[in-house]
């Protein structure tokens, strides 16, 4: 007979199946009526064909004016010139729908709520300037959106991310205060059961222990019945940007930041999920390849500022008194610690693209070697030129991607890159025994970035996400080890894709690359 907890998990699968068939049939039958509305009555009315046709020509020479990424420009251009109905309903939604400006106005309020709270300290960037200045103009830029620089916080680095899990889980049963946990994916299998067992526990002790997670990221796994367990065992949950059968682009702007604190003490931040697959307790994809850090110190308060941030965000219908409130804590400094660090997060809705500018920092001031861990290489002109430059320049650039893909289309799209960076002199090493989902990046035994942040638009562009911007911290050496160890593991396609491809193939990889903004 089935045990209770097989039976469980296949009705929540049978219930989240229904539920994304249900979903996306109602949007496509809004995005079908509506294009089919315009259609007949451009048949009928030609005016009014002339006048959709009109405005889409006004909007694209508008788009082609602002100041975005020229690829982004590019498709929508093209978008909305050939197919003018569909590209001008998207384009609205996107842009300039009531919806959207209303979730802006509550993100902004919530961040000056939350960040304005986080003192920065000019000394610590004083001492950092004068150490190294190119380096330090990385923090100079991140301090000009609200995330302070920090020192004496120990920062631990785990080049496999199931140990980082259990500490995470050995943490929490220490808790005193509050456990927040804030992921993208929760799969609730058997990775999550002794996460879920600590929670009980201190929730039943009286620690306040609250889950957020994405709606889309977790749409397959997380059911309501399952909410509602957590919630009866004292768990808080929330859903971020839950969603609705409405047509709403905002549905594409996911959260993408994988973040524990522990009574604003500890705090842990990487690549992975809380997920069977992440931990290689099943292997879809062969061996799965993620990493994590454990941060003790000052610098803690700045991850619990984010998931304060994101817990209030997530439901727009809280009142202001109702919200999780965060005040700075003085946490001592870790005895020892080297260096500095920044933790940070990226919005979709700021129109400031944190995550590449902080990675372009690390390119552009690159001496020696600037070497990439990513799942996915979709890279905006931008990205791909500082990479391009750099190595022409002698920096000792290369990027580590996927042996086995998770998303084939993407991973062709990645692969449709590899000819124009490694005729740069750029090597790309593909990690043979299954899925590299790190994102990671180190230069010149100096600095280091360790967090959620792909080389994609997605991410980018799309997604909420977090990292820690690293200096000099005691965890460097064991990142650059994990580097080296994970290039022996790999196979270097560099020569295999030096050679310019045939022209048939140049042009699939043209078509594809032309959509990668969408990704």
């Amino acid at each position: 007979m089935a045990s209770k907890r097989t039976v469980e998990r296949k009705t929540a699968i049978k219930n989240s199946i229904g539920r994304i068939i249900v979903f996306g049939l109602f949007v496509l039958a809004q995005i079908i009526g509506f294009i089919v509305l315009f259609i007949v009555l451009g048949n009928r009315f030609p005016a009014i064909d002339f006048a959709v046709r009109a405005m889409a020509l006004i909007v694209a020479l508008g788009i082609n004016s602002r100041d975005h990424s020229g690829a982004f420009k590019l498709i929508w251009v093209i978008v909305i010139l050939v197919l003018p109905v569909p590209g001008l309903l998207f384009y609205t939604l996107n842009n300039f729908s009531s919806s959207k400006h209303k979730i802006m106005k509550r993100l902004e309020k919530v961040d000056v709520m939350v960040f304005s709270h986080l003192n920065y300290n000019d000394d610590i960037f004083d001492e950092f300037k004068k150490e190294d200045p190119a380096r330090a103009s990385n923090a100079r830029y991140l301090r000009r959106y609200d995330f302070p620089i920090y020192e004496g916080t120990d920062i631990k680095y785990y080049p496999v991310a199931y140990d980082c899990y259990k500490d995470q889980i050995e943490a929490i049963k220490k808790a005193e205060k509050f456990v927040y946990l804030e992921y993208h994916a929760i799969e609730t299998k058997e990775a999550f059961e002794p996460l879920h067992e600590a929670l009980k526990e201190r929730a039943a002790a009286g620690v306040d222990c609250r889950v957020l997670y994405d709606d889309v990221g977790s749409f397959t796994f997380i059911s309501r019945a399952f909410v509602k367990l957590l919630e009866s065992e004292g768990i808080r949950c929330n859903a971020f940007n839950p969603a609705y059968p409405v047509l709403s682009l905002f549905m594409n702007n996911r959260d993408h930041r994988k973040i524990m604190v522990v009574d604003g003490l500890v705090g842990y931040t990487g690549g992975y999920n809380i997920a069977d697959e992440y931990f290689n307790m099943v292997s879809p994809y062969g061996h799965w390849k993620d990493n994590g850090i454990k941060l003790t110190g000052p610098a803690v308060q700045s991850l619990t500022a984010m998931f304060v941030e994101m817990w209030n965000f997530a439901d727009l219908k809280r009142k202001d008194d109702d919200m999780l409130k965060f005040e700075a804590m003085k946490i001592p400094y870790a005895e020892g610690a080297a260096g500095y660090c920044v933790p940070y997060c990226d919005s979709p809705l700021d129109n400031e693209p944190v995550g590449e500018n902080v990675y372009l920092n690390m390119i552009n001031n690159a001496q020696n070697y600037c070497w990439f861990m990513s799942p996915y290489l979709v890279l905006s002109d931008e990205l791909a030129r500082a990479l391009q430059i750099a190595s022409k320049r002698g920096v000792d650039v290369r990027i580590i991607t996927p042996g086995v893909p998770d998303k084939k289309f993407t991973y062709h799209v990645t692969r449709s890159y590899y000819n124009m960076l490694v005729t740069s002199g750029i090597k790309i090493y593909e990690y043979t025994p299954g899925f590299n989902h790190a994102k990671t990046c180190i230069c010149d035994d100096k600095c280091a970035v360790v967090g959620t942040i792909n080389l994609d638009f997605r991410s980018l562009y799309h997604h909420f996400e977090n990292a820690v911007y690293m200096y000099r911290t005691d965890c460097i050496p064991d990142i650059k080890k994990d580097f080296l160890d994970t290039f022996e593991q790999c196979r270097d396609v560099t020569a295999e894709y030096s050679v310019k491809p045939n022209v048939f193939v140049w042009f699939f990889k043209s078509i594809l690359r032309l959509w990668a903004p969408l990704l």
